[in-house]
């Protein structure tokens, strides 16, 4: 297991991208979190088997309405998380740089 950090930008809110995401997380088993930054990027936070989170990276592009413009992840430390879930509003600012 491992947990990766995701950050998205190009037209990824107002398009249901989150929703997608979710929907996508939860088919594959992988528990995390979503959320819209004030900068108008998407953070994600994933964690799963490597190669689960190879094939969730990959269908984040799938998503349809979502035009993904640049996509960076990096290895962060294990987080442990029962479900994929969307998180809202201010507390997406602390993550926001």
């Amino acid at each position: 297991m491992k947990t990766i950090e995701i950050r998205i930008s190009g037209r990824v809110q107002g398009v249901g991208f989150r929703a997608c995401i979710r929907r996508i997380a939860t088919n594959l088993g992988v528990g995390g979190e979503a959320m819209n930054l004030p900068n108008g990027r998407v953070l994600i936070t994933a964690t799963g088997e490597p190669v689960v989170l190879d094939k969730f990276v990959s269908m984040l592009y799938g998503c349809p309405r979502a035009v993904i413009r640049d996509l960076s992840q990096r290895e962060v430390p294990l987080a442990p998380y029962g479900e994929f879930t969307i998180q809202r509003g201010a507390d997406a600012y602390q993550y926001s740089t």
